[in-house]
């Protein structure tokens, strides 16, 4: 059985953004700053991923609207 990449890189951003809840919380008051931009990253990563994912959709039903208006 294979493993798809997709499936595996899917779990990156959450995983940034947990470790970064657990560096804030247990770390010393010092080296809280070291994880907050591994959060922000995780978080980026998501918003994009959504954005994305809504301009690709708006896209593909402007083509299937475009397609029906010719027939």
């Amino acid at each position: 059985m294979t493993i798809n990449k997709r499936v595996i890189l899917s779990f990156v951003a959450p995983l940034m953004i947990f470790i970064s809840a657990i560096g804030l919380k247990f770390r010393d008051n010092s080296r809280k700053i070291f994880y907050l931009p591994i959060g922000f990253m995780g978080i980026s990563i998501i918003l994009e991923r959504g954005i994305n994912r809504q301009l690709n959709r708006k896209n593909i039903l402007k083509k299937i609207k475009s397609y029906q208006k010719v027939k």
